[in-house]
């Protein structure tokens, strides 16, 4: 069966100020949790690691190198 990109991990460049997405897909996968997060919910990402976090609480945890 083949998946259309709506069920893809996207593939997301992260910047200070945004994302660009170099691969067509409906969520990203979180660095700490491993939960799918819908781009239109994805609010923490690191710039430097590149990677998207669910939440504040673990992206706080990640960078404090807690997770």
């Amino acid at each position: 069966m083949l998946m259309s990109s709506n069920d893809a991990a996207a593939i997301l460049l992260y910047e200070p100020n945004g994302f660009s997405v170099r691969k067509a897909g409906s969520h990203v996968i979180c660095a700490v949790s491993s939960r799918q997060i819908p781009l239109e919910e994805l609010r923490y990402w690191c710039v430097v690691r590149q990677e998207a976090y669910a939440s504040p609480e673990l992206a706080t945890q990640r960078l404090l190198g807690q997770a």
